[in-house]
Protein backbone atom coordinates (compact mmCIF):
# COMPACT_ATOMS: atom_id res chain seq x y z
CA UNK A 1 0.00 0.00 0.00
CA UNK A 2 0.86 3.67 -0.15
CA UNK A 3 -0.35 7.08 0.99
CA UNK A 4 -0.35 10.60 -0.41
CA UNK A 5 -1.18 14.01 1.01
CA UNK A 6 -3.46 16.13 -1.15
CA UNK A 7 -2.95 19.81 -0.42
CA UNK A 8 -5.07 22.75 -1.47
CA UNK A 9 -8.38 20.85 -1.63
CA UNK A 10 -11.14 20.04 0.85
CA UNK A 11 -11.96 16.46 1.80
CA UNK A 12 -15.10 16.66 -0.36
CA UNK A 13 -13.08 17.85 -3.35
CA UNK A 14 -10.60 15.01 -2.86
CA UNK A 15 -13.43 12.47 -2.62
CA UNK A 16 -14.99 13.84 -5.81
CA UNK A 17 -11.61 13.66 -7.59
CA UNK A 18 -11.19 10.02 -6.57
CA UNK A 19 -14.64 9.20 -7.96
CA UNK A 20 -13.99 11.07 -11.25
CA UNK A 21 -10.68 9.23 -11.65
CA UNK A 22 -12.28 5.86 -10.92
CA UNK A 23 -10.02 5.44 -7.90
CA UNK A 24 -12.66 5.18 -5.18
CA UNK A 25 -12.50 1.64 -3.86
CA UNK A 26 -8.75 1.66 -4.55
CA UNK A 27 -7.96 4.84 -2.61
CA UNK A 28 -9.60 5.90 0.62
CA UNK A 29 -9.75 9.17 2.53
CA UNK A 30 -7.38 8.28 5.37
CA UNK A 31 -6.62 11.49 7.27
CA UNK A 32 -8.30 14.85 7.60
CA UNK A 33 -5.26 16.89 8.60
CA UNK A 34 -6.49 20.44 7.97
CA UNK A 35 -9.28 22.15 6.03
CA UNK A 36 -7.13 22.05 2.89
CA UNK A 37 -5.15 18.85 3.43
CA UNK A 38 -6.44 15.30 3.16
CA UNK A 39 -4.41 12.11 3.05
CA UNK A 40 -5.44 9.23 0.83
CA UNK A 41 -4.42 5.64 1.37
CA UNK A 42 -4.61 2.57 -0.86
CA UNK A 43 -2.71 0.51 -3.34
CA UNK A 44 0.53 1.98 -4.66
CA UNK A 45 -0.56 2.00 -8.32
CA UNK A 46 -3.68 4.01 -7.43
CA UNK A 47 -1.57 6.56 -5.53
CA UNK A 48 0.67 6.87 -8.59
CA UNK A 49 -2.39 7.29 -10.84
CA UNK A 50 -3.76 10.04 -8.60
CA UNK A 51 -0.41 11.82 -8.65
CA UNK A 52 -0.24 11.61 -12.45
CA UNK A 53 -3.82 12.84 -12.92
CA UNK A 54 -3.78 15.49 -10.19
CA UNK A 55 -3.74 18.53 -12.47
CA UNK A 56 -6.51 17.17 -14.70
CA UNK A 57 -8.58 16.45 -11.58
CA UNK A 58 -8.17 20.00 -10.30
CA UNK A 59 -5.90 19.00 -7.45
CA UNK A 60 -3.16 21.51 -6.77
CA UNK A 61 -0.61 19.24 -5.09
CA UNK A 62 -0.37 15.51 -4.41
CA UNK A 63 2.66 14.41 -2.40
CA UNK A 64 3.42 10.73 -1.95
CA UNK A 65 4.24 10.01 1.70
CA UNK A 66 7.17 7.91 2.81
CA UNK A 67 5.12 4.99 4.13
CA UNK A 68 4.83 1.39 3.08
CA UNK A 69 1.21 0.68 3.94
CA UNK A 70 -2.37 1.72 3.30
CA UNK A 71 -2.72 2.90 6.88
CA UNK A 72 -6.08 4.15 8.23
CA UNK A 73 -8.06 2.46 5.46
CA UNK A 74 -10.20 -0.67 5.05
CA UNK A 75 -7.14 -2.33 3.50
CA UNK A 76 -5.76 -2.63 7.05
CA UNK A 77 -8.65 -4.87 8.20
CA UNK A 78 -6.51 -8.00 8.67
CA UNK A 79 -3.95 -6.08 10.71
CA UNK A 80 -6.78 -4.53 12.74
CA UNK A 81 -8.02 -7.99 13.73
CA UNK A 82 -4.53 -8.97 14.92
CA UNK A 83 -4.10 -5.64 16.71
CA UNK A 84 -7.45 -6.05 18.50
CA UNK A 85 -6.22 -9.38 19.88
CA UNK A 86 -3.22 -7.58 21.37
CA UNK A 87 -5.43 -4.77 22.69
CA UNK A 88 -7.78 -7.26 24.34
CA UNK A 89 -4.85 -8.56 26.39
CA UNK A 90 -3.42 -5.11 27.20
CA UNK A 91 -4.09 -3.35 30.47
CA UNK A 92 -5.62 0.04 29.80
CA UNK A 93 -6.57 1.92 32.95
CA UNK A 94 -9.30 4.48 33.36
CA UNK A 95 -7.91 7.83 32.19
CA UNK A 96 -7.11 10.57 34.70
CA UNK A 97 -8.19 13.13 32.08
CA UNK A 98 -10.10 12.96 28.78
CA UNK A 99 -8.11 11.57 25.85
CA UNK A 100 -8.91 12.72 22.33
CA UNK A 101 -8.19 9.86 19.95
CA UNK A 102 -7.51 9.97 16.21
CA UNK A 103 -10.54 7.83 15.41
CA UNK A 104 -12.99 9.42 17.85
CA UNK A 105 -12.09 13.12 17.58
CA UNK A 106 -13.89 13.71 20.88
CA UNK A 107 -12.91 13.35 24.53
CA UNK A 108 -12.82 9.68 25.55
CA UNK A 109 -13.41 9.37 29.27
CA UNK A 110 -13.29 5.60 29.75
CA UNK A 111 -10.77 2.84 29.15
CA UNK A 112 -13.39 0.99 27.09
CA UNK A 113 -13.80 3.96 24.73
CA UNK A 114 -10.03 4.37 24.37
CA UNK A 115 -9.64 0.64 23.66
CA UNK A 116 -12.39 0.77 21.01
CA UNK A 117 -10.91 3.86 19.34
CA UNK A 118 -7.44 2.32 19.31
CA UNK A 119 -8.86 -0.73 17.53
CA UNK A 120 -10.74 1.47 15.03
CA UNK A 121 -7.76 3.67 14.20
CA UNK A 122 -6.25 1.00 11.96
CA UNK A 123 -9.11 1.23 9.45
CA UNK A 124 -10.72 4.61 10.20
CA UNK A 125 -9.49 7.99 8.99
CA UNK A 126 -7.35 10.13 11.27
CA UNK A 127 -9.52 13.07 12.26
CA UNK A 128 -6.73 15.47 13.24
CA UNK A 129 -8.50 18.71 12.35
CA UNK A 130 -11.61 17.68 14.31
CA UNK A 131 -9.45 16.51 17.22
CA UNK A 132 -7.65 19.85 17.47
CA UNK A 133 -10.97 21.70 17.27
CA UNK A 134 -12.43 19.47 20.03
CA UNK A 135 -9.45 20.15 22.25
CA UNK A 136 -9.56 23.92 21.73
CA UNK A 137 -13.33 23.88 22.40
CA UNK A 138 -12.51 22.13 25.69
CA UNK A 139 -10.10 24.94 26.60
CA UNK A 140 -6.75 23.59 25.39
CA UNK A 141 -4.44 26.50 24.55
CA UNK A 142 -1.14 24.69 23.97
CA UNK A 143 -0.11 21.61 21.99
CA UNK A 144 3.22 19.85 22.47
CA UNK A 145 4.24 17.36 19.78
CA UNK A 146 6.68 14.77 21.06
CA UNK A 147 9.08 13.06 18.69
CA UNK A 148 11.01 13.81 15.53
CA UNK A 149 9.40 16.08 12.98
CA UNK A 150 6.93 18.89 13.37
CA UNK A 151 4.07 17.93 11.05
CA UNK A 152 1.41 17.85 13.77
CA UNK A 153 2.50 21.08 15.45
CA UNK A 154 2.50 22.87 12.07
CA UNK A 155 -0.98 21.52 11.28
CA UNK A 156 -2.20 22.50 14.76
CA UNK A 157 -1.03 26.09 14.25
CA UNK A 158 -3.02 26.24 10.99
CA UNK A 159 -6.16 24.85 12.63
CA UNK A 160 -5.93 26.79 15.91
CA UNK A 161 -3.77 29.87 15.30
CA UNK A 162 -4.50 31.30 18.76
CA UNK A 163 -3.02 28.24 20.50
CA UNK A 164 0.64 27.45 21.03
CA UNK A 165 1.96 24.46 19.11
CA UNK A 166 5.55 23.39 19.65
CA UNK A 167 7.60 20.35 18.76
CA UNK A 168 9.90 18.61 21.20
CA UNK A 169 12.12 16.39 19.10
CA UNK A 170 14.38 15.01 21.82
CA UNK A 171 14.21 14.59 25.62
CA UNK A 172 16.77 17.35 26.14
CA UNK A 173 14.42 19.78 24.32
CA UNK A 174 11.47 19.17 26.66
CA UNK A 175 12.13 22.06 29.06
CA UNK A 176 12.32 24.59 26.23
CA UNK A 177 9.14 23.22 24.62
CA UNK A 178 7.28 23.42 27.90
CA UNK A 179 8.49 27.01 28.44
CA UNK A 180 7.29 27.99 24.95
CA UNK A 181 3.88 26.38 25.45
CA UNK A 182 3.47 27.82 28.97
CA UNK A 183 3.34 31.34 27.55
CA UNK A 184 -0.06 30.48 26.01
CA UNK A 185 -1.61 28.76 29.02
CA UNK A 186 -4.00 31.02 30.85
Amino acid sequence: GARAAVRGATRDEVGEALARAGLDGRLYLAAFNAPDQTVVSGDAAAVDALHAAAKDLGLRKVVRLNTAGAFHSPLMAAAAVAFKTVLDDATIGEPAFPVVTNAGAAPARTAARIRADLARQMTAPVRWEESVRAMTAAGVTAFIELGPGDVLSRLSRRIAPDAAAVNVGAPEDLAGGLDSAAKFVS
